[in-house]
């Protein structure tokens, strides 16, 4: 696998980790105990049965939480302590032959994993303004499969999974616009509807004869 390769798993684990760190961990630790790949020494640690065990259970968590409404965006919030520096910890491990992470990369890892934490968490935060649950489910379901997918895809084709997950960002995106599109247009004429309502009458309106 060439160097070019590596970079861009390692950089894929750190975006996946933004949008759920947990599966992400458990799904290497797991990819390495099945052999289904050589992981590099920083990373072998996921491979232990404490860290796959804790990752999976706080994986079950996060998949429930993340599908109720309100939930979902304290959870987003409490885990930017976790995304984060776990994003930043995978891709700099990923790309350590030797054990040791580079300050570079890990500014690196923690950016790309902060980027994709903050598209999730503010495509949530903008669903949340809908009564309805289904779009959280929808959501939800929608993240489950992209990280699945994703993590699939990054030990096996990387350069398919890095173009899966940037289409992927850039429907997040468009969603996050469309969304705060709509919230906006309704804000408006919330607000324009009690100002024509309270605007005093001119005097040709003044002067019309009532309507029979």
């Amino acid at each position: 696998m060439t160097e070019a390769h590596v970079f861009v798993i390692g950089i894929l684990l750190a975006w996946l980790a933004g949008i759920r760190v947990y599966l992400t961990v458990f799904g290497v630790g797991l990819a390495g105990v099945m052999g289904w790949v050589d992981l590099p020494p920083a990373l072998q640690a996921t491979e232990s049965w404490w860290v796959l065990g804790t990752s999976g259970a706080l994986a079950v968590a996060e998949f429930f939480a993340d599908k109720i409404p309100g939930v979902d965006s304290i959870w987003d919030l409490l885990q930017t302590l976790a995304r984060v520096p776990a994003g930043a910890f995978l891709a700099a491990a990923t790309l350590s032959s030797d054990g040791d992470l580079s300050t570079g990369v890990l500014a690196a890892g923690a950016g790309v994993a902060l980027a994709s934490h903050g598209l999730k968490a503010g495509t949530r935060a903008l669903l949340n303004t809908s009564p309805e649950p289904a779009s959280n489910w929808v959501a939800s379901v929608a993240e489950d499969s992209v990280v699945i997918g994703g993590l699939a895809l990054a030990l096996a084709h990387p350069w398919l999974a890095l173009i899966f997950v940037l289409g992927a960002s850039i429907a997040g995106a468009l969603i996050v616009w469309l969304v705060w599109r709509m919230l906006w247009r309704g804000l408006k004429r919330m607000f324009a509807a009690p100002a024509v309502s309270s605007r005093a009458p001119t005097p040709s309106e003044q002067s019309l004869p009532p309507a029979p």
